[in-house]
């Protein structure tokens, strides 16, 4: 048996065919498809990388900080077995603090992390985030052997000594990977600063801002009253009314927008998109400003709010991304201790089709509102995404992502999808990650699944062996532009 990770003389190496059909008759065809995808550009249209990041193009700090303590899949796994027999337990990682992540108390060797990480590397076994850490780690750093607590010195020297070259500052590995355009997510409050240097220095389509209000949204947040003040401040209008609120996240919108946004992007519970009349708009409102919103009153103005951000859309062109059905920080004295994005985001179930009802009725059929949807909840894909994806013309699927931007995750949202909402009603991959090295390791392995998938319907004379190429160049690079165009009309 031919190993997915081997070492070789020159050190270590990854197989080629990696991810691909085992099946003898589709393996050939998909590779001959993936050749076809392997080296296009990356649209990256969905992500969290720190945009500071590239306006500084600093020499990134150690190893630990750049690929460990920022992915919450890594720092989750290792947390999770903290108490496990075995080595992992042995690994000294507790809690995310022990890997350097979150606030408070955490630690600050970044040698102390690598080891932590090196020692729990068994953890990752046949999970997506083992086969972006490869990549990384063998495609992007070159390193010499797979971690472990043997090798985690020599690698970790390894990696820092790559780290202190030219070619491995942001912008460098940005073009390294091949990036055509990235887009971060961005507070509606944002000063966009960042983005104005990155402008200015020429890379303005390149690093696009994503419009992300959902703080302002959700009216039973303790800090909503500060968001408030913030967005007043930001937008030079009062924003301490509905009629003004409204018009504040407008003008948010217009400076997004001429910063180069393709997009909103709406993390809420629900998938509620059902309005209200103004007049109990603005009554719930001021309730809000006087704290005195039931939680089932906050809900529905959450849901106005997203029918109103629907309208907005229609009205300037933006990209509505919506992802619901997750449920943050499950353990609250986690979040409390040391932050939030620690891993403790859990899904929940997610209904759509009425949900959605009334935004797709208002505009669903309208030339410039762009939907696209995104799940945690398998279970809606085929019952309810695949049916309204299939016949409104607003709407785009999302890929799998999160906790199912996995190989055999990825299979199934194709075998679900495809069969009601074809594959041009999906939006293409998107990496949804803060962990920037995993970007094409991400995309590579989106392309190879897909590349397994159209091998599959050609074997069995679904499709033509040049269909296949052309539908995996549409998933690896045409659908992303087509499902993000710029709202000035310049992309």
């Amino acid at each position: 048996m031919t190993p997915a990770v081997s070492g070789t003389p020159d050190g270590w190496s990854l197989h080629p065919d990696r991810a691909l059909p085992a099946d003898p008759v589709a393996r050939p065809l998909a590779r001959r498809i993936l050749d076809a995808t392997e080296r296009l550009p990356i649209v990256s249209m969905h992500g969290h990388v720190d945009v500071d990041m590239l306006a500084d193009d600093t020499p990134f700090t150690d190893p630990s900080a750049l690929l460990i303590t920022p992915d919450h899949y890594l720092v989750r796994m290792l947390v999770s077995q903290a108490t496990s027999p075995g080595p992992v337990r042995d690994s000294g990682v507790r809690s995310a603090a022990d890997l350097g992540a979150g606030i408070g108390d955490v630690e600050r060797d970044p040698r102390v992390i690598w080891h932590r990480f090196c020692a729990g590397w068994p953890a990752f076994r046949g999970t997506p985030t083992r086969y972006w850490l490869e990549h990384v780690l063998v495609e992007v750093f070159e390193a010499p052997a797979p971690p472990s607590p043997e090798t985690a010195d020599a690698l970790y020297d390894h990696v820092a000594e790559r780290l202190a070259r030219p070619e491995y500052r942001p912008r460098a590995l940005f073009e390294r990977f091949g990036l055509e355009v990235m887009a971060t997510t961005d507070a509606a409050t944002s000063p966009l600063s960042s983005h104005a240097r990155l402008a200015a220095d020429g890379w303005g389509e390149r690093v696009v801002p994503t419009f992300r209000p959902d703080p302002l949204l959700e009216p039973a947040r303790p800090d909503w009253s500060r968001q408030l003040a913030e967005l007043s401040e930001r937008a030079g209008i009062d924003a301490h009314d509905y009629d003004g609120f409204l018009a504040a996240l407008r003008e948010r919108r217009r400076v997004f927008i001429a910063a180069g946004a393709r997009a909103t992007d709406h993390g809420h519970l629900s998938a509620d998109t059902t309005p209200l009349d103004r007049a109990d708009a603005r009554r719930l409102f001021d309730r809000a400003r006087r704290s005195e919103l039931g939680a089932a009153e906050a809900a529905s103005f959450t849901a106005d709010m997203l029918f109103r951000m629907g309208e907005m859309s229609a009205d300037d062109g933006l990209v509505m991304q919506l992802h619901p059905g997750v449920l943050r920080d499950h353990d609250r004295g986690v979040a409390v201790r040391h932050g939030h994005d620690l891993g403790y985001d859990i899904p929940v179930g997610a209904e759509f089709t009425r949900a959605l009802r009334p935004l797709l009725e208002a505009f669903g059929h309208h030339p410039r509102f762009h939907l696209i949807a995104f799940t945690v909840d398998e279970t809606t894909y085929s019952r309810e995404l695949a049916p309204l994806a299939g016949v409104y013309p607003a709407l785009r699927l999302g890929a799998p992502w999160w906790f199912l931007d996995s190989p055999d995750a990825m299979r199934r949202f194709r075998e679900a999808v495809v069969d009601t909402a074809g594959l041009r009603n999906t939006s293409g991959f998107v990496d949804d990650t803060r962990a920037f090295c995993s970007i094409p390791a991400r995309h590579d392995l989106a392309r190879r699944i897909d590349a397994g998938y159209l091998a599959r319907l050609v074997a069995e004379h679904r499709l033509d062996l040049d269909e296949a190429v052309e539908s995996a160049i549409d998933l690896a690079y045409r659908l992303p532009r087509e499902s993000y165009p710029s709202p000035r009309g310049d992309a």
